[in-house]
């Protein structure tokens, strides 16, 4: 018998989420992932809801909104109370009364009546609003964050949402900017093998106060599947972050030397221990993420519908204390190398999550 899909609590809030979620920026196609076809979209959405999975996760960023609306088209005529559906918006669409507007398309693309988990995208300041939009007075004078909060809740009362979270922040920003009477449920942080860096401070602290980790960026974007020879095999878009070195990638911004032989290293282990488990490297990634103490879900993306089955199959089962240790262990030198710093497109200085 095939073992049934894990569901987990995301925060005190009531919440629940399949292990496994959709992400969705694929979808609706773009520059980043290229072309989309609906009907691929449309299979992968039916696939994932027959393998048990619920969550779905998009932002009115993913592809200049067409992401929302390749999602809602996909769940045209499956039950609302089947799927459980997040998006994020944009910190400087922050304002109040911009941000109910916003909300508003979201509900519009999405066609549907209320977004189960509604996330401010980055953390509200002018460094991270610079990567959303060029306009110098929002720029100047950020949406205040209090008051972004408060119309969240006031959407969450007039049932336009049904739960808050955050996005990309930092234990810091959490403790600074996040009021506790607002129960805020989720935050999406990037989590993989290569990429570890929340568990030094910002995983534990989302233990402590009852808030639940959506992982995103679970195989590094196709890095952890084994199917990259080399790190110079990845495509540009992918080699951005700072375990590649930008003197290497004309689109990477960070400016720094990268760790390719730490991540080498780190890769040619996880590759010993997924033929002895086996196991398809992405699947044993995936396994290992949803093991992180506090992780209530991890996002794979799918193209197609054989992809997400193969994904789906790292929802329904575990891999034990000794796999994980060991692990851990191949990918420790890495995460110390990294350091705690968890925005990967930017340099430590520019942090945009601090």
């Amino acid at each position: 018998m095939t073992p049934a899909m894990d569901y987990r609590a995301c925060g005190s809030g009531g919440l629940k989420l399949s292990a496994i979620g959709i992400g969705c920026w694929s979808f609706g196609g773009g520059d980043y992932w290229g072309p989309q076809d609906q009907r691929d979209v449309d299979e992968v959405v039916r696939a994932a809801i027959a393998e048990g999975i619920t969550y779905f996760d998009t932002a009115e960023a993913y592809n200049e909104g067409r992401s929302e609306s390749s999602l809602g088209l996909a769940l045209r005529g499956v039950p609302r109370d089947r799927v459980v559906i997040g998006s994020k918006v944009a910190p400087g669409h922050c304002y109040p009364g911009v941000l109910e507007s916003h909300c508003e398309q979201s509900l519009r693309r999405l066609e549907t009546e209320y977004i189960d988990l509604y996330m401010i995208h980055w953390p509200i300041h002018p460094h991270s609003i610079r990567h959303f939009t060029s306009d110098p007075a929002v720029i100047a004078e950020p949406p205040v964050t209090a008051a972004a909060f408060d119309a969240l809740v006031q959407l969450r009362e007039r049932g336009k949402i049904r739960h808050i979270g955050v996005s990309n922040y930092s234990a810091g920003r959490m403790a600074s900017d996040v009021p506790a009477s607002v129960g805020v449920v989720a935050n999406q942080l990037p989590y993989n093998l290569l990429s570890r860096a929340i568990e030094f401070e910002t995983l534990p602290a989302c233990r402590e106060h009852g808030i639940g980790v959506i992982g995103y960026m679970t195989l590094l974007q196709g890095v952890l599947t084994g199917k990259y020879p080399a790190p110079s095999d990845v495509p540009a878009w992918q080699r951005r972050t700072r375990h590649f070195a930008a003197s290497g990638t004309p689109l990477c911004r960070h400016g720094e030397p990268g760790f390719e032989r730490e991540m080498a290293a780190a890769i040619d282990a996880i590759g010993v221990i997924a033929r002895d488990c086996d196991m398809p490297m992405g699947e044993l990634a995936t396994r290992w993420a949803l093991a992180g103490e506090g992780i209530s879900c991890a996002l794979v993306g799918a193209r197609n519908a054989r992809q997400l089955r193969e994904s789906a199959a790292a929802g329904k089962g575990d891999l034990g204390d000794a796999i994980i240790a060991r692990l851990n262990r191949a990918t420790e030198a890495l995460k110390r190398a990294m350091g705690p710093h968890f925005d990967y497109y930017e340099s430590t200085a520019n942090d945009r999550t601090v």
